[in-house]
């Protein structure tokens, strides 16, 4: 049960290798005399069995049949009044297995019957439901009078007594007024295959599999998948799929579990398992091997790493050759001088680099005629045909100095890859497997759709257009990458507090289109858990800032959050200095994300919010959310248009959104006066 690896997980790394060969005896043979199995007294029913894994700890246990199901374990005195007070059953409606609490033996809860109605009460959200469709949802019976009765207020102090189902139906009730009732089971249906029950229980089918889920769960998700995320992990696509969903609803996990099930179901299968980052990549290459366990011959099958350096890592091994990049910033050098030689001076230097970067480029233009037909998706700036002439002499300048000096942009490394793949058969991948997939651009999409066959399940993507910062938008149908009617939404949010995520919902639109027309739809998304609204400071001056941050982050430590779970976010590099001020005022010390190898339990993790990415902490500070900051004022100066304008201040904002939703527990947020508009739209509403 997730109940027995959450109970492991608190408990010292030697008691948790002491209880992990426990378990490991109990799956080899339960009637060991070392086990030493009693049943636990005044238990409310007799199937339920205390293991020692120890002097003082104790395994509590459901023992039917030959079955064992592991569903706690604790220091003896606490594994037996957990023992007690609950009860391990089929609900009557649902047939879901659920692990119950005895409400009779709750204290932290007022009881039903003690709660009056006045008129000055606050509102009850369930007052109109009656007790069938309050089973139908799989609260228990025990808890169905409580839920009735229940206020806004006092809602949250059931949530952790119900069942994930229970709860996730209610909060979508109250925030929709819409009960969704899912279907009676069978009369003779198996209780462990309920979807609702498979969220809570795993079944260990061998050695290597409890190993994997003992040595190091990453997430509960990694071993405990919701109904929907299963579903989507083991769903079949004739064709390109997507799943989507806010950040914290676990599309990484989903992504991960498919990869896996694709492996273990396919002993040829070669996977390509990518996203846009390498700190990225390497962190969920890790996460694969937690989950394979002992299975080493899975992953090396799979072959886990970003765009770029995948799509490198194919031009040398396929192409050959000498691999010469071209740099940036002299790419922009010698567009500047390709302009002045030209004497091209009716457009701005920011539209001439915006043109190359997001059109000339990322296109792969090669003609005046290539040019005349590309998309120019959004701009307000038309341009006629001897302007685009005029222009097009520039950019043809700087593609014959490129090429007479063997450069290669970075899209153009993704273009030769690509043309080199899509007429061939013989492709490197099997399956090709895409996180964040909102921050595709055109050639990286071309690039991974040549690379993945024509097969069911060959390419499938896991993103959020709510969490995009890197890219412009724009059509993947126009290059033959069509996921309608075959995308799914996660709406379960298991990362972040409902206070955390409730503020950064406010910072997006609760539905952001695509330029295809499919939606991502944030609103109904629900946080399973509870807890306090984010704190927003705004200070005088710098050193005001840093000495309020610096006492926040002393006192966070003081109650118990470890350094190692903070994480200090600022929008570029040229804040940095003020948030590693902050954390060593507080007596503590700062591990910067370029850093590489594991992280410490001593050190608060500082970097820039694009560096946040894909990451959590319990608690996330963002310092220097100032006006000038948040949207960076130099990427408004250096835009093309007001479409530009109107894109970069939407990727700003996401990405405040993202780094906030880093946050699991507490979110801190301080600048200086004047602050970022866009903490406005975070304050409580």
């Amino acid at each position: 049960s997730e109940t027995f690896l959450a109970a492991l997980d608190r408990l010292g790394n030697d008691e948790q290798k002491q209880v992990s060969l426990t378990a490991f005896q109990l799956q080899r043979d339960a009637s060991h005399p070392s086990l030493s199995l009693h049943r636990v007294e005044k238990a409310r029913s007799d199937d339920i069995w205390s293991v020692r894994a120890g002097r003082d700890l104790r395994i509590i246990v459901q023992k039917r049949g030959g079955d064992i199901m592991i569903a706690y374990v604790a220091h003896h005195d606490d594994a037996y009044d957990w023992a007690q007070r609950r009860r391990i059953e089929a609900h009557p409606t649902t047939g879901a297995l659920q692990i119950v609490e005895v409400r009779e033996l709750v204290e932290t809860v007022a009881p039903a019957a003690t709660v009056v109605a006045t008129p000055s009460s606050s509102p009850r959200p369930f007052d109109r439901l009656d007790r069938d469709s309050l089973l139908s949802i799989g609260v228990p019976i025990d808890w169905v009078d409580d839920v009735l009765v229940a206020t806004e207020d006092s809602f949250f102090d059931l949530v952790p007594h119900l069942p994930e189902e229970a709860r996730e139906s209610l909060l979508e009730y109250a925030d929709t007024g819409r009960l969704k009732v899912p279907p009676p089971p069978a009369p003779d249906a198996d209780p462990l295959q309920h979807p609702d029950t498979q969220r809570r229980f795993r079944i260990m089918e061998g050695a290597e599999e409890m190993r994997a889920a003992l040595d190091a769960p990453f997430e509960k998700w990694a071993v405990f998948l919701h109904p929907t995320q299963r579903e989507t992990v083991d769903k079949v696509h004739a064709r390109p799929a997507r799943v989507v969903g806010s950040a914290g609803t676990g599309k990484t996990v989903v992504a991960l579990h498919r990869v896996m099930r694709i492996l273990q179901r396919d002993p040829e299968a070669r996977v390509l398992l990518t996203t846009f980052s390498d700190p990225l990549s390497r962190s969920l290459h890790q996460k694969l091997q937690l989950m394979a366990g002992d299975r080493p011959d899975l992953i090396e099958r799979a072959r886990v790493g970003s765009f770029l350096e995948v799509a490198k890592e194919l031009y040398r091994s396929a192409i050959g050759g000498q691999l010469s990049t071209a740099k940036a910033q002299a790419v922009r050098s010698q567009l500047a001088k390709a302009a002045v030689d030209l004497d091209v001076t009716e457009v701005t230097s920011q539209f001439l680099h915006s043109e190359w970067d997001n059109v000339i480029d990322a296109w792969q233009i090669d003609s005046l005629e290539g040019y005349a037909e590309v998309p120019r998706i959004g701009r307000k700036s038309r341009l006629g045909p001897r302007q685009r002439e005029r222009l097009w002499g520039v950019f043809a300048a700087l593609r014959k100095q490129l090429a007479s000096r063997g450069l290669l942009t970075e899209s153009g490394i993704f273009a030769a890859v690509t043309a080199h793949y899509r007429e061939r058969t013989d492709r490197p991948f099997s399956h090709v497997v895409v996180d964040e997939a909102q921050d595709l651009g055109v050639p990286e999409l071309r690039f991974l759709a040549a690379l993945a066959p024509e097969a069911p399940d060959a390419l499938f993507f896991a993103g959020d257009l709510g969490q995009r910062i890197f890219r412009q938008p724009f059509s993947w149908m126009r290059l033959g990458v069509d996921v309608r009617g075959r995308s799914t939404t996660l709406r379960v949010n298991y990362r972040t507090s409902h206070q955390i995520r409730r503020a950064a919902d406010r910072l997006l639109p609760d539905s952001v289109k695509d330029l295809d027309g499919l939606a991502d739809d944030r609103s109904g998304t629900i946080s399973v858990f509870d807890g306090t609204e984010p704190e927003i400071s705004v200070l005088a001056d710098t050193a005001a800032e840093t000495a309020h941050a610096a006492d926040i982050l002393k006192g966070a430590v003081a109650e118990g959050i470890s350094p190692g779970e903070i994480g200090v976010f600022v929008r570029s590099e040229a804040q940095l200095a003020r948030a590693r001020t902050a954390i060593r005022q507080a007596g503590l010390q700062p591990r910067d994300m370029s850093e590489s190898g594991p992280a410490a339990a001593d050190a608060v993790v500082v970097g820039t919010m694009h560096l946040a990415k894909g990451l959590e902490f319990r608690m996330v500070m963002l310092m220097a959310c100032d006006e000038n900051v948040l949207p960076l004022e130099e990427r408004t100066r250096g835009v093309a248009d007001q479409f530009e304008v109107d894109e970069v201040v939407n990727t700003e904002r996401q990405l405040l959104y993202v780094a906030a939703t880093r946050a699991r527990d507490r979110l801190v947020i301080t600048a200086t006066a004047p602050a970022s508009e866009f903490l406005d739209d975070l304050r409580l509403a």
